[in-house]
């Protein structure tokens, strides 16, 4: 049996149908199905029950992923650092981030990397969902926030720094704002997750931490389209200085409390490059991981 069987079996062992393998592939569901039934002709074992409603693995087809899973992961790995003598990064690079920071701060800066490596591909996907490093066969991640997961392995990219910001149409408009307290009388535009949309937390110079409630009748899941509607005047925002800082320096924006730092967590949260394994990275994923740290610190990409 060939790697190529081997590996169509453990995708879909991982993904848990042939048609989400197809479609990761550009191919047809019978192709990826056909490939499954030789390679339990040839093991003489029946990997997978199925019908039409859903694909399940057999107790052999359990046992036989577990054996075959760690193996294929060594032969990738020993593909890749083999391939890192070569000069030049070659194969696919498949990262994931959220929607707002994909957009900030990847998006612009993909074209000069893509330039400095024309034999690399870079998947890039964009979501708000937390997915699986393993499952989607991803080299590496940037999550934000407080890491949960101990068993990936995280290195700090930025320290996430959060401004309640209004656009200064809607400063004039309504009651003056002097005290944190004072934002329980204001609109306010709220992301669209339970532990994110009930309260906002103050620390002032000395340290001293104030949560206040927080309401509003506009909530969206995304930090772009709060930033949107910021600066249309519809009241005020929590969102991190990669989404803002821009409008902050053109005066687009205004920082509503410049005396105090805010959170809508804790004061703890960054962006962290996040891996899938204990193992050192592959030279594709260095590469991407230097390049992006170099950018944010000489050129940050939210401010060009």
């Amino acid at each position: 049996m060939d790697t190529e069987t081997l590996e169509t079996f453990v995708e879909v062992m991982r993904r848990g149908s042939f048609a989400a393998v197809a479609r990761d592939r550009g191919t047809d569901p019978s192709s990826i199905s056909r490939q499954i039934a030789g390679l339990e002709q040839e093991l003489g074992l029946r990997l997978f029950q199925r019908n039409t409603r859903r694909l399940a693995p057999t107790e052999a087809g359990a046992i036989y992923f577990a054996r075959i899973e760690p193996l294929l992961d060594k032969v990738e790995e020993a593909r890749e650092r083999a391939a890192d003598v070569a000069s030049e990064p070659k194969g696919v690079l498949r990262v994931t981030a959220s929607v707002s920071f994909g957009q900030r701060c990847i998006v612009p800066v993909l074209p000069e990397f893509a330039r400095l490596y024309p034999t690399l591909t870079v998947e890039l996907a964009l979501t708000d969902s937390m997915l699986d490093l393993v499952a989607e066969r991803l080299d590496v991640a940037i999550r934000l926030g407080p890491l949960e997961d101990e068993s990936l392995v995280a290195q700090r990219l930025l320290a996430a720094r959060y401004f309640v910001c209004a656009s200064p149409a809607y400063l004039a408009q309504h009651d003056a704002i002097r005290t944190p307290h004072d934002i329980r009388n204001h609109e306010c535009l709220l992301f669209a997750l339970p532990r994110l949309r009930t309260r906002w937390t103050y620390r002032d110079k000395k340290g001293e931490l104030t949560e206040i409630p927080v309401r509003g009748r506009i909530l969206i899941s995304t930090g772009l389209a709060l930033h949107e509607c910021a600066l249309a005047g519809m009241g005020l925002a929590l969102l991190p200085h990669w989404v803002i800082g821009k409008d902050l320096h053109h005066g687009r924006l205004v920082d509503v409390f410049p005396e105090f730092e805010v959170t809508p967590t804790t004061f703890n949260t960054a962006a962290w490059f996040v891996y899938p394994s204990t193992t050192r990275p592959p030279k594709k994923v260095r590469l991407f991981v230097d390049y992006l740290q170099k950018e944010i610190r000489d050129n940050p990409p939210w401010m060009r």
